[in-house]
């Protein structure tokens, strides 16, 4: 028997609200409940959300614990700063997911220093693909939670791009330099000058340059995590005239010993292999270096089984530039027959009637008999 989840959405009206809205409609094991927000509070949800079409004639409620509680889990996508109070007043068991970053941070120094509210505490950290120093990722301290912090913006695509590189000792921890460019609704939905289309289309701007973006610690913190040491990080955000997505930019230093395959010193070949190969010319890989799956199929140097079939054929490049990874040739396809390409022996249309060489062409009329059509004969 299917079990159903109730899960109710604290700031329904925003742009994260939304979204998430939309997700769990398309969750089968999930309910949807309460739907508040502040001040569209008593409005429908379709009058902000116009495309929630099965949740269009629900009706906002105020976010309240009474009207949050009762749920098997609830979902705070409320301004920073706010979810701390609401959250302490929900139940133990109740699993509380905050889209905010009240409690995404694990020191309080770093909290005192972008922020202006007190310092909550912190909750585990829900991006379970980053990789750890230690080993695993961060999955297994999300296991049983009832508490999660949602991950930023900026700190999930930035961190999935560096966090590998620098657990597995590629690059420099001490020179990280990100450049990101992010859409108009990232800084949600209330209305702001500077966010107006005539002031946005056209052109790029950065904002909260010099590091006193309140994502910058939380990249900072993400990315030591995976590293196992400091990380210093130069973070300049810039806002692109598109409504939404993030383009992220991130650099860091190679450490020295580091080789083309992918090892260094102290590091095994194997992490991240090929992360800092180029694509080589066709023919200049050693064969233990090749790729298993050669574009004629078998691996090379590795005779087939008795009794295996032989691989598929696989199509690629042209063969004067070989596999992109191996350098093996590639066969051309095989040539179309000469003739008619269309037979209707295999129903793909009627067989068209060619005379034979040297005959006329009935279709082609001659120029010494009369035109039936004419009026005059």
């Amino acid at each position: 028997m299917r079990m159903t989840v109730r899960v109710a959405i604290a700031g329904a009206s925003g742009y994260a609200g939304g979204e998430l809205a939309r997700l769990l409609l398309a969750h089968p094991e999930v309910e949807i409940g309460a739907l508040t927000a502040s001040s569209n509070a008593g409005q429908s949800l379709g009058s902000v959300h116009s495309h929630l079409l099965p949740l269009g004639d629900r009706v906002l409620d105020d976010t309240t614990p009474e009207t949050l509680a009762g749920h098997d889990a609830v979902i705070l996508a409320l301004p920073h700063g706010h979810s701390a109070a609401l959250a302490a007043s929900l139940p133990e068991r109740t699993v509380i997911i905050d889209c905010g970053a009240d409690f995404r941070l694990e020191r309080a120094t770093d909290w005192a220093e972008f922020y202006d509210t007190p310092y909550a505490g912190s909750w585990p950290y829900g991006l379970p693909e980053l990789p750890l120093a230690g080993g695993g990722s961060q999955r297994l301290h999300l296991q049983g939670a009832t508490r999660i912090a949602v991950p930023g913006c900026y700190p999930t695509g930035i961190s999935l791009a560096l966090a590998p590189a620098l657990r597995a000792g590629l690059v420099e921890p001490t020179d990280v330099v990100v450049v990101a460019a992010s859409g108009t609704s990232g800084a949600g939905r209330s209305l702001k000058p500077h966010l107006l289309a005539s002031e946005v289309m056209g052109s790029m701007s950065p904002y909260g340059v010099g590091g006193v973006h309140r994502h910058t610690p939380e990249i900072a913190q993400n990315l030591a995590r995976a590293a196992g040491a400091e990380v210093t990080v130069s973070f300049t955000p810039t806002l692109a005239p598109m409504p939404r997505g993030i383009l992220a930019t991130s650099t860091a230093r190679v450490r020295p010993g580091v080789t083309e395959g992918g090892g260094s010193v102290g590091i095994p070949g194997g992490v991240c292999r090929g992360a800092l190969r180029p694509s080589p010319p066709p023919g200049s890989l050693a064969p233990d270096q090749r790729c298993r799956r050669s574009q004629f199929g078998d691996p090379p140097g590795r005779p087939r089984p008795a009794g295996r079939p032989r691989r598929r054929r696989l199509r690629g490049r042209q063969p004067d530039q070989g596999h992109r990874r191996c350098g093996d040739p590639v066969p051309q396809p095989r040539p179309r027959p000469a003739g008619n390409r269309w037979p209707a022996a295999r129903g793909r249309g009627p067989v068209i009637a060619r005379p034979a060489q040297g005959a006329p062409d009935p279709h082609v009329p001659d120029p010494h008999e009369p035109d039936p059509m004419s009026p005059i004969r």
